[in-house]
């Protein structure tokens, strides 16, 4: 199935059908597999027979998700997770050691700049922080111990670009991991591997399952980088319920068509936000406006779902736009076929400090919007009435 479309994969991928011929794959809520024999189980455990021992090890579903997902994003091995945030934490903690060092972008999710800037150093390992389109800063921020590179492209809020090709040969020049949050853009609009990404990362809570119902993560690697990071999952316990993985799995089968669409609504939305006179400033990938135009459309199929924007005034005035909102929820999620709105600097990165806030480009006139799949002229009438 190498030759398929992805459109194609995401669907006729799934797990060898049973002999009860089901056209959709079963769920295996099972929390453990037996043995034939008491021999087969030594074997097992052993490792010498690779088979279903325990539902926090590996599950059909589990199973399935993760190697399709792997072959969306080309990567040949993975391991899935409780959450998005398992899965970024896993990464850290499963490949860095005391005395290891890291460097990230300063514009990433407000959970993964804590774990970098808080849990990170109470494990004895060192980190710096670099504005993520800055070539310099990359480079000079490469310690002698530096042992992971990561970032999110597009960023978290303020979508910014990271240079993927050029961040690769810095990691390859020094030896260094380099992982990428793909979340944002998701394998139908981005692959991170072709870039020479080692780690691909997902929240598989936000477009991977596209409506708001299931906790889930993902690491993409090869084998040698997945397998560390599962034997660190298999005796932690940070798994994904084979529920989710199920949810998740089906959730991919309509991926690239919610992606097309997402994708047309934000456009739509960030266009018009340009050529409004109470809208400052406008953030989306692909706006000829967007310095990193170029860049963005060299790495990604179409610009996303997300737009942001500063809307002239401060909190005040945007916490106003939000409460006056009626087709937008608010909520702290994204990806949904629900249209989202957020207010960065009081919710999703309320932790930083407000000198973190400016280095990161979030400003307290900022807003986030989620596009969802709601028909874009009641997207903007929502949008321009609450402006008003």
């Amino acid at each position: 199935m190498d030759n398929l479309h992805f459109e194609t994969k995401c669907i006729q991928l799934q797990t060898e059908r049973t002999q009860n011929r089901e056209h959709s794959v079963p769920l295996y809520l099972t929390s453990s597999f037996v043995f034939n024999t008491a021999e087969q189980g030594a074997a097992i455990f052993k490792g010498e027979e690779q088979a279903n021992l325990y539902s926090r090890f590996s599950n059909p579903n589990t199973d399935e998700f993760i190697q399709k997902l792997g072959a969306l994003e080309n990567c040949a091995a993975g391991v899935s997770t409780a959450s998005g945030m398992a899965a970024i934490y896993v990464t850290f903690a499963a490949l860095l050691k005391q005395g290891d060092h890291i460097v990230a972008a300063k514009a990433i999710f407000g959970n993964a700049h804590y774990i970098i800037t808080n849990i990170l150093p109470n494990m004895g390992i060192s980190y710096t922080l670099v504005d993520i389109d800055d070539h310099t800063q990359w480079a000079e921020a490469i310690q002698s111990n530096t042992k992971l590179v990561y970032l999110e492209s597009p960023s978290n809020p303020t979508l910014k670009i990271a240079d993927l090709s050029y961040i690769n040969n810095l990691c390859k020049q020094h030896n260094i991991i380099f992982a990428v949050d793909n979340c944002f853009a998701s394998p139908y609009l981005q692959q991170p591997v072709k870039f020479g990404a080692d780690i691909v990362i997902h929240s598989a809570t936000k477009y991977i399952d596209g409506q708001g119902r299931v906790l889930g993560g993902a690491i993409l690697a090869n084998e040698k980088l997945a397998l560390q990071c599962y034997d660190f999952i298999r005796r932690t316990g940070a798994s994904l319920s084979p529920f989710n993985a199920w949810v998740l799995s089906k959730s991919l089968e309509t991926l690239g068509v919610r992606m097309d669409r997402h994708c047309f609504n934000a456009f739509t939305i960030a266009e018009r936000l340009e050529q409004h006179p109470k809208v400052n400033r406008v953030m989306y990938p692909f706006l000829k406006s967007n310095p990193q135009q170029a860049l963005a459309k060299k790495q990604m199929k179409l610009g996303g779902g997300l737009v942001g924007f500063e809307l002239a005034g401060g909190i005040k005035e945007a916490h106003g736009f939000l409460n006056a909102l009626q087709l937008h929820s608010l909520t702290a999620n994204l990806g949904d076929t629900r249209s989202i709105a957020t207010h960065p600097a009081t919710t999703t990165h309320v932790k930083l400090s407000a000198a973190e806030q400016q280095a990161a480009g979030i400003q307290p006139n900022f807003l986030r919007l989620s596009v969802g799949l709601e028909h874009v002229e009641d997207l903007w009438a929502d949008i321009e009435q609450a402006i008003k």
